[in-house]
C-alpha cells in the first residue's frame, strides 16, 4: 500500500541542497521551494531515506517526512494557501 508523505527539508549547503532537490524530484511532486509530496511504498520510503542520509550533513541539515495517510481512497488533493496563491511548481529550482 502506498502512503502519502509531505517531505520538507532545510539544507545548509548549496551543493547538498541541489542534490537533495534532485533526489526528492525522483520520488515525488514538487509543491513549494523545499516541499514535496510523495506516494511511497514502504520499500520506496526506505530507499528514499537512505539516499537522503547519504547526501545530508546530519549535524547541519534536516529532512522531515510527514505522513498524510494512505494514497488510495483519499480523494482529490486539496491545497489552499494564504498570501501568494499556490501554483503547481513545474519549473526547476535554482540555487545560487
Amino acid at each position: 500500500m502506498r502512503i502519502t508523505y509531505l517531505v520538507c527539508y532545510d539544507i545548509a549547503d548549496d551543493k547538498r541542497l541541489r542534490r537533495v532537490f534532485k533526489t526528492c524530484k525522483n520520488y515525488g511532486d514538487h509543491l513549494q521551494f523545499s516541499v514535496f509530496e510523495s506516494d511511497l511504498t514502504p520499500t520506496e520510503k526506505v530507499r528514499f531515506e537512505t539516499a537522503l542520509r547519504d547526501i545530508i550533513d546530519h549535524t547541519k541539515d534536516q529532512v522531515m517526512f510527514v505522513r498524510l495517510g494512505p494514497a488510495e481512497g483519499r480523494g482529490d488533493r486539496v491545497i489552499s494557501a494564504i498570501g501568494i496563491p499556490y501554483v503547481t511548481m513545474d519549473a526547476p529550482c535554482f540555487v545560487f
